[in-house]
């Protein structure tokens, strides 16, 4: 959430810092801000709206200067304006500073401050950073920003410079991402490193209650206690290219199309030509995994969705138990975590402040963690014992797409690879499986060669006021996300429940205003979902169906199908998956909304 870039160099700070703003806009769009330094006085420019916005002032009047700070805000505390945007000054003008996270003594601080008359302007927490700061200020920047982190409770990231000291930028983090960018005779700090590729591949990730005082030329970084901490400096290996868009309309729509690169990268990677799968850094033990009595996934949001689906992957494939969890709720409950539990914890971008929670609280429990994750270097990788990167490359909507089928294909490689290792699934199946696998790009280019056809049964649909997702089995996951895709985009109330179900509740809602959206694909429970649409008929609900291509049955129901190829049941996700994208899409599109950045959303939640 928000999204933080600083530079300090030979340049002038304010275009390169609006560049990277521009593509931190979907980390939070309610507000933006800018600061620079120049000839020994501070300038800060800011404003509610979006960076569009910021733009159009500094056209009025451009801020120089060869430091700077940009942020771009998901509003906490205060309501979206320009008092709250940042950056926060102190009062003397004198510092400021950008902040991720939320501070949660700040009440207390604030009233401290307040007492010892300091006076505030904003409703924020972060300002409250400002101004302990400045209080501790004696002339030694960094010591002061020490200080003050001493008082904090909470998670941060911190960018701060002061016109006292134009030659340096002070960063600071915990719980929340930070990265320092390496150039030549120039260095930046980012929260997410898509903002620099342009200008440099080589970054430096902060860790947990770690400082660092960054000139042009140099990097110190140092623990709260003042000692050096030696840090590797990592090289980013995909292009800008890959964060743009590339010509179609939205992030989102473009993600949705990366989906079969995506998983054929997934399989180059993870895959050898003969069919054995190799997860060469799977820092746990053979001897360990053939012992784990049950699994814990541990998710949020669309990555839970993924483990749900992993729950059946891994239940059918290695015969054990699995418990799906969401994360917000794992770690405030007293969950039980037996000495041969194996916990595998989802997140595209490794910083969902929830999940890290939850691993930290399980790894109490001396358990091993597995990690699936988009990110190189970020908070959850560094905290597992091991990590199977989803190779997905930056994923820059909101709504995630491209990042949930990666994930389900790595627990799909994962499930097969315990399976063998454990002997729950002969050398035959595993064989046919991999091949199974190894066909569902092309079967996905198949859906997204009619692209058109959706988008027309979604021009359909516009009209209808909350829609009901249905599925069973292994697609009852998909149909939670398919309901959350399009409530996140659209704003239509959306709901997803397991077929079986419906006559437990939701048949009360079913009506000629309510779509319905079943996966029908071809199954074992085929039948039983035909039920349901007879049910839905009976009550003149509106039918949309995602089928198997060649299922004449079903036409003699519905009119309104989405017909995708012929797949086993077990690995349908991947495939069910991609028509529920595309309506959500479409539908979104097609009433004219931001689809790359919903309201009140951010893409990488790393506050409570």
């Amino acid at each position: 959430m928000c999204g933080i870039i600083g530079y300090i160099g030979n340049k002038n700070a304010a275009p390169i810092i609006m560049e990277g703003l521009g593509r931190l806009e979907y980390r939070g769009y309610d507000s933006a801000g800018l600061a620079t330094i120049h000839k020994g006085k501070l300038f800060i420019t800011k404003c509610k709206g979006r960076i569009s916005d910021l733009e159009s002032l500094l056209k009025k009047r451009p801020l120089m200067g060869n430091v700077g700070l940009g942020h771009t805000r998901w509003a906490t505390h205060g309501k979206p304006s320009t008092i709250n945007a940042h950056p926060h000054a102190d009062s003397l003008g004198r510092i400021a500073v950008v902040h991720n996270g939320i501070i949660e003594n700040f009440n207390d601080l604030k009233k401290n401050l307040e007492k010892d008359g300091y006076k505030f302007l904003s409703e924020t927490d972060t300002e409250v950073v400002a101004h302990l700061i400045s209080k501790f200020y004696r002339g030694d920047l960094e010591g002061a920003v020490k200080k003050a982190l001493k008082k904090i409770k909470g998670s941060y990231s911190l960018g701060i410079i002061s016109r006292d000291h134009p030659d340096e930028i002070i960063a600071a983090r915990h719980d929340s991402p930070l990265a320092i960018g390496l150039g030549r005779e120039e260095n930046f700090i980012v929260s997410d490193i898509s903002a620099i590729l342009n200008h440099t591949k080589k970054v430096i990730y902060l860790s947990d209650d770690e400082t660092a005082v960054i000139t042009k030329d140099t990097v110190k970084i140092s623990d709260l206690k003042g000692r050096t901490v030696p840090k590797k400096v990592d090289t980013i290996s995909y292009t800008t290219e890959e964060a743009q868009k590339s010509g179609f309309s939205h992030f989102m729509l473009k993600e949705i199309y990366e989906q079969p690169h995506v998983l054929s990268r997934i399989f180059s990677h993870y895959v050898t030509a003969k069919g054995a799968i190799r997860f060469e850094h799977l820092n746990i033990e053979n001897s360990l995994l053939k012992k784990i009595e049950n699994v814990i996934i541990i998710a949020c949001g669309t990555a839970y969705h993924a483990g749900l689906v992993g729950k059946y992957i891994i239940e059918s494939f290695v015969r054990i138990p699995v418990w799906a969890d969401l994360g917000s709720e794992f770690r405030y409950r007293d969950p039980i975590i037996r000495e041969k539990t194996l916990v595998i914890a989802i997140s595209q971008s490794g910083e969902t402040a929830d999940t890290l929670a939850a691993v930290r609280q399980a790894k109490k429990n001396k358990v091993k963690i597995i990690s699936i994750c988009n990110v190189l270097g970020s908070s959850l990788t560094r905290e597992s014992d091991s990590t199977i990167y989803t190779q997905a490359g930056p994923e820059i909507s909101v709504a995630s797409t491209k990042a949930f089928t990666a994930q389900i294909m790595i627990l799909y490689l994962l499930g097969l690879y315990l399976a063998d290792l454990r002997g729950t699934l002969s050398k035959d199946y595993i064989h046919k499986a991999i091949s199974c696998l190894r066909e569902i790009p092309h079967k996905q280019k198949n859906i997204l060669e009619s692209a058109r056809n959706i988008k027309a049964i979604a021009k359909r649909h516009l009209h209808f006021g909350a829609f009901l997702y249905l599925g069973r089995n292994i697609n009852f996951p998909i149909a939670l996300e398919g309901a959350l895709k399009l409530k996140e985009i659209s704003y239509i109330p959306s709901e997803g429940y397991p077929a079986g179900e419906m006559k437990h509740g939701p048949i009360a809602l079913i009506d000629e205003y309510r779509a319905v959206v079943c996966i029908a694909n071809d199954s074992f429970i085929f039948d039983k979902m035909i039920s349901n649409v007879q049910e839905i008929l009976a009550r003149r609900g509106k039918i949309i169906a995602i089928a198997t291509s060649g299922n004449a049955q079903i036409k003699d129901y519905l009119k309104e199908i989405i017909f995708i190829p012929k797949i086993e049941d077990i690995f349908s996700p991947l495939i069910t998956i991609i028509p529920l994208q595309l309506l959500a899409y479409y539908i979104a599109d097609l009433k004219g909304y931001d689809v790359d950045k919903p309201r009140n959303l951010a893409k990488s939640v790393t506050v409570e």
